[in-house]
């Protein structure tokens, strides 16, 4: 499972790194007993012009691009493999070559569910880099009804950045990460300062720049506390 998840991101990664503007949309449905869905899209919509024109190329700034054929081998492979993980059900995808928008999702019997996939991926890379990225991104406690989105910066990405060249560093400056939680259950609080709630007290959003991640001075940990009665 471990290679088809690496695979499908560094194709998609590829494609990022041939675009000027792109986001990363994390969008989880939560229930009251841990129980959910959750859908992770990279939207390259606002770039689908040229990376049409990039399509029909091998390479650009020395990155292969992927054809549409190895984007969805590796989108098949990935969603065979996570179809077999205990705990998720109802895996589904959406590859829109038109916009390039591209999405995986499924639900989930429990938060604990979704740590698990990327499990390996993250101590592997940990082995390999050195690096401290914790394995726990999400967690759940249904008994007092906090939901914690966990994120712990490490420098390694501040590093990986600065190996690229100057080229390629433009690539993130008007990127987004989004994350869009909902709720059945009204939320009370939220600990990130960034972080928005709806007038309809269930639904959390946080939309930060890609480039505050890489930097440190923004960050996704937010511990968001639902109302518990």
């Amino acid at each position: 499972m471990f290679k088809k998840i690496l695979t499908y991101t560094f194709l998609i990664c590829s494609l990022l790194l041939c675009t000027s503007c792109f986001e990363f949309l994390e969008e989880i449905s939560l229930n009251k007993d841990g129980s959910g869905g959750i859908t992770v899209t990279a939207n390259l919509s606002k770039s689908k012009s040229k990376l049409a024109s990039v399509m029909l190329l091998d390479s650009v700034n020395g990155y292969n691009v992927p054809s549409k054929d190895d984007i969805n081998l590796a989108v098949k492979d990935a969603i065979d493999h996570l179809k077999k993980i205990d705990g998720i059900s109802n895996v589904e995808k959406s590859i829109d070559f038109e916009n390039y928008i591209f999405s995986i999702s499924c639900d989930f019997k429990s938060v604990s569910n979704i740590n698990s996939i990327f499990k390996e991926l993250i101590n592997n890379q940990n082995r390999k880099q050195k690096t401290n990225f914790s394995t726990t991104n999400l967690s759940y406690n249904k008994e007092n009804r906090l939901f914690k989105r966990h994120f712990k910066y490490d420098n390694s990405i501040k590093r990986s950045f600065n190996s690229l060249k100057d080229e390629d560093k433009k690539v993130f400056n008007d990127a987004s990460y989004t994350t869009i939680y909902r709720f059945n259950i009204p939320v009370k609080t939220v600990s990130n300062a960034n972080a928005k709630i709806a007038p309809n007290k269930k639904v959390v959003f946080l939309q930060l720049p890609v480039m505050s991640l890489i930097s440190g001075q923004k960050n996704l940990e937010n511990n968001i506390q639902l109302i518990n009665n």
